[in-house]
């Protein structure tokens, strides 16, 4: 597989993953999303960071 193969399936797979909490329980959702808001903006890119940090690792060990 090619790197741009590789990217739709990734892409594909990120969309899939982000579409079932909403599916599942839209109240949930929302509730998570009201909670998102209220959070100052170097809270919401301290959370981004882990989250780049962490992706970063998963694909360094794969």
């Amino acid at each position: 597989m090619d790197w741009a193969g590789g990217f739709w399936l990734a892409l594909g797979l990120i969309l899939v993953i982000e579409g079932l909490l909403p599916f599942v329980s839209p109240a949930l959702w929302r509730r998570m999303f009201t909670q998102i808001l209220q959070l100052r903006d170097g809270q919401i890119r301290f959370c981004a960071l882990l989250s780049l940090l962490a992706g970063g690792l998963v694909l360094l060990l794969l």
